[in-house]
């Protein structure tokens, strides 16, 4: 027994002289040993160069996790890749996430593109489900029980609802029941998910159970907006308070607040000494700093398993680089930000910047004047439509106060999302496919499943409301 004892120490003492020679302790090594292999899949769901700001956002978290030691085999990037080669980009080939022009572009994996940017993908990515994806690199998250998991996701959204640039948006409970088939499988050991996105606090409050070893961190409430920042030029009455993009940039928004939030926290932070949840004490800070004064900002919000928020960053996002070349601003800036624009307005933002810097008489006036009037009327005409509909069902006093009613916190959208997906069909069918801007409507329509309103009635009503 004393010998097998001894034996035993020799062992020890010489595992601990070999590991020392690596230049890492044993706890250090047991650490490394325990952690497992850090993944992350990185969607940005819109396109179009008015949404530039969301690819700008991917492709920096791509860098600093890049950085942070994460291979490329496993980080999984949706991204529709419309905006770097863009005809409208002032820099070909390059896109920046803030306004000192550092290109997050470059070396980013086209894992999913065009088309291949959908829901469908994006679920069976999460899954490790191979044989379901459809194009793309079939690159998706092979994890096992000692693995860590980032999610980040942002977009347009509504109520329960992110959207995606092909085919089926992403719904909250479609969504929740991904991560709980995820869990099911004992893939991961824990999971962070991050989004940007309006409403995006209705993707989980009152669906995302505890005991998933999931945290969820939302740029904002339920029901409230998130925001795109570092937009246009600054004036003398609505000054950038950190710095204006280059001006080159006129009517884009290079970033979102939460997100640049989180990223250039995450550029500056030693991740392996904070936490998650003291990046979310800074972010909710930032994102939320000129609400008190009357302006821009949103709450983030968190959900699941905040027990999960106390592991330290880097064992989801890898350690910082000393010399991390997309570092954007200095750790003093991050209670200011430039201006900024409510996700809803961004695209009004760009096509009025447009219409107002195009030359006096030329087509290109002409031809913004007509693309800003027809969204604008496009806005008015869905907003008229969703008044009606709530008119004609609820009567003209309680419409509106039905549709915008708001549940407790605690509480899901609906109580039916079959109902939902169906009516929202029915209203699109009936009144034209919703907008990012009609989506804010969704709200709407789960009050109205949750009324009780039958889709026979739902279907007459919408005929009714938007025959005009």
């Amino acid at each position: 027994m004393i010998f097998k004892y001894n034996v035993s120490v020799v062992f020890l003492v010489l595992l601990s002289i070999w590991v020392s020679t690596e230049g890492r302790s044993i706890s250090q090594f047991l650490t490394e040993e325990s952690e497992g292999t850090k993944w992350a899949v990185l969607v940005a769901g819109s396109n179009g160069w008015e949404n530039y700001r969301h690819q700008a956002d991917v492709c920096h978290a791509y860098q600093l996790l890049k950085d942070g030691g994460l291979k490329d085999e496993n980080i999984i990037v949706f991204m529709y890749d419309d905006i770097a080669n863009n005809r409208e980009n002032p820099r070909p080939g390059v896109i920046i996430n803030n306004p000192h022009g550092h290109d997050v572009y470059k070396g980013v994996p086209k894992d999913y593109v065009l088309e291949d940017v959908n829901a469908n993908n994006f679920y069976n990515v999460i899954l490790g489900n191979k044989s379901a994806v459809v194009g793309g690199s079939g690159k998706v998250v092979n994890s096992g029980p000692n693995d860590h998991i980032f999610i980040y996701y942002t977009d347009h959204g509504g109520p329960g609802v992110v959207s995606m640039p092909s085919g089926e948006d992403v719904y909250a409970n479609d969504l929740i029941d991904v991560l709980k088939k995820k869990h099911a499988s004992g893939t991961y050991d824990r999971l962070v998910f991050y989004l940007e996105a309006c409403e995006s606090g209705s993707m989980f409050d009152g669906l995302l159970p505890e005991g998933l070893d999931i945290y969820v961190m939302t740029a904002s409430e339920p029901n409230e907006d998130s925001w795109a920042t570092y937009c246009g030029e600054g004036t003398p009455d609505d000054p950038c308070l950190v710095e204006c993009p280059p001006p080159e940039f006129q009517g884009v928004c290079l970033g979102d607040l939460y997100s640049v939030a989180w990223m250039e926290d995450s550029d500056v932070t030693d991740r392996d000494a904070d936490s998650v949840q003291g990046q979310h004490s800074r972010v909710a800070n930032r994102t939320a700093a000129n609400i008190t004064y009357g302006g821009y900002g949103s709450h983030v919000t968190e959900y699941g398993d905040i027990v999960v928020s106390f592991d330290r960053l880097s064992t989801y996002m890898g350690e910082a680089s000393t010399n991390h070349s997309h570092a954007s601003v200095n750790a003093m800036s991050f209670s200011t930000s430039s201006k900024s624009v409510d996700q809803y307005s961004a695209e009004l933002f760009y096509l009025f910047t447009k219409h107002q810097n195009a030359p006096e008489g030329s087509h290109e006036k002409f031809e913004a004047h007509a693309r800003l009037k027809e969204a604008i009327s496009q806005r008015t005409q869905v907003d008229n439509s969703v008044k009606h509909l709530g008119e004609l069902l609820f009567g003209v006093e309680k419409g509106n106060e039905v549709l915008h009613s708001v549940r407790p916190a605690g509480q899901p959208l609906v109580d039916s999302w079959d109902c939902l997906k169906s009516y929202v069909n029915i209203f699109e069918a009936h009144c034209g496919i919703l907008s990012s801007y009609g989506k804010k409507h969704i709200r709407g329509i789960a009050n109205i499943c949750n009324a009780g309103i039958t889709s026979e009635q739902m279907a007459s009503t919408s005929a009714q409301a938007c025959s005009s």
